[in-house]
């Protein structure tokens, strides 16, 4: 028989057990701090018919779907999570009720070229909340708290929520008489942070037309800095010149005024004008995080206030706010950078149970027991010799193996040794589980990221 060597596609994460639980462990505190906040879980097939897949997509997205067909069926896997939410919102309108608040942790595909840090199978993040008609500004002044927290609870301390309008940016540029061209130039000044004022300004001159009076308007408009305040103030000088920049500000000044009611610490918080985010899509606040120690990973959560999410599957109107986590790319810089607490434990279980009689009834019994009080136990009953069986709870990591001899049992206690300082001590069989939980919780205290 002809074998074939086992590979992994490029661009596909696999991981180690360890690694996983590590994972696992990220992904976790992300649907827990969600689901706080009161958005409810959901799930939407990673295979969609082709037509309602891609009723939206065109140019570069068209050209990155994993496209196929079943007999006479033309299937499209997901590329994002938004798609599969307008289908579902649209299907089950009369079902749900508005606002209507969901996360969804899931695998999306996307035939891009594999680099460092980039995947064709990745795990997104994603909350929106979506209205019926219209939905009340606090919903994107609460997102950068949600990010805030979720940040927080990961254990990240050294990074930023940039915000902006895209109203405001539409706004400024029908002031310049340039609205026409706004996409054009928000796509150059998006360059702004890699490639400086002086080529921004360049390019906007030489490549789209721009006359020096409105280059020199926008180099120093995207150069407004400082203090929320001190932007928001340098802000107020252009109100009363364009009706949709006005509306922008005071979107942008309701953002800011509610942030700190949420808890988010402006350390955390700024306003940058040079955000713009999808350039067809999001309509009003949008949003981007940066990790400040690791700037080349770019925006690790991004999103925004969009107008009409399934406007390609209904008439009705459903406005949206929403955010997306890369979380297999922001696990992969993680775990790059040696950002993961290494405290932490990544065994499958918290204690291994060796029984040492012929009858295995005492230690199935134990091991029963522990499961009914949250302890991870695994028996292990393979005929290896002694030293097999503890190179293989060192190998997994195991915290805590329970030894359960004749002697043990006799005297209705269990000899419990700790894998870690290599003490050993024999405790009532009756309180050993208690016991175990005390110690694994203290062991699985602190935050996934040493950040």
């Amino acid at each position: 028989m002809e074998r074939v060597k086992a590979r992994t596609l490029s661009g596909f994460m696999e991981l180690l057990p360890a690694q996983q639980v590590q994972f696992e462990r990220v992904k976790d505190i992300l649907a827990q701090t969600y689901a706080r906040y009161g958005f409810t879980p959901l799930d939407t097939p990673v295979i969609e018919a082709s037509e309602v897949l891609l009723a939206k997509a065109g140019g570069e997205t068209e050209k990155q779907i994993y496209r196929f067909t079943k007999g006479d069926t033309d299937l499209s896997l997901r590329f994002d999570l938004t798609v599969p939410l307008a289908k579902y919102v649209a299907m089950h309108y009369n079902e749900l009720s508005f606002p209507f608040r969901r996360y969804q942790i899931g695998k999306v595909y996307r035939g891009e070229r594999a680099q460092r840090g980039r995947f064709r199978e990745f795990y997104q993040a994603d909350i929106d909340v979506i209205g019926d008609g219209s939905l009340d500004i606090i919903n994107e002044a609460e997102i950068p708290a949600i990010i805030y927290e979720t940040f927080t609870a990961l254990g990240l301390k050294r990074f930023q929520i940039r915000v902006n309008n895209r109203k405001i940016l539409n706004g400024f540029y029908a002031m310049l008489n340039w609205g026409h061209r706004a996409g054009d130039i928000m796509r150059v000044v998006d360059k702004l942070e890699k490639i400086g004022a002086e080529k921004v300004g360049l390019i906007l001159h030489d490549d789209l037309g721009l006359d020096q009076d409105a280059v020199g308007d926008i180099v120093e408009f995207m150069s407004i800095k400082g203090s929320n305040a001190q932007v928001l103030s340098a802000l107020e000088g252009y109100r009363g010149r364009n009706e949709t920049f006005d509306q922008g500000l005071d979107e942008l000044n309701t953002v800011v005024k509610y942030l700190s009611a949420f808890g988010v610490d402006e350390s955390h918080f700024t306003v940058d004008l040079t955000i713009a985010r999808g350039l067809d899509y999001y309509t009003g606040t949008v949003y981007e995080t940066m990790l400040l120690d690791h700037p080349e990973v770019g925006s690790v959560c991004s999103g925004g206030r969009y107008d009409n999410l399934a406007e390609y599957y209904t008439e009705k109107q459903l406005p949206g706010v929403g955010i997306s986590i890369g979380l297999t790319r922001l696990f992969y810089v993680l775990q790059e950078q040696e950002m993961l607490n290494p405290d932490l434990p990544t065994a499958p279980a918290d204690v291994l149970i060796l029984p040492m009689t012929d009858d295995l009834s005492p230690a199935i019994a134990f091991a029963t027991v522990c499961r009914s009080e949250g302890v991870r136990a695994q028996l292990y009953t393979e005929p290896k010799k002694f030293k097999a069986k503890m190179n293989y709870a060192d190998k997994q990591g195991v915290p805590f193996v329970a030894f359960l001899g004749e002697d043990e049992v006799q005297s209705g206690v269990v000899s419990l040794k700790d894998m870690t300082s290599g003490e050993q001590e024999k405790v009532d069989i009756s309180a050993a589980p208690v016991w175990l939980k005390e110690k694994v919780d203290a062991r699985n205290m602190g935050a996934p990221i040493d950040g």
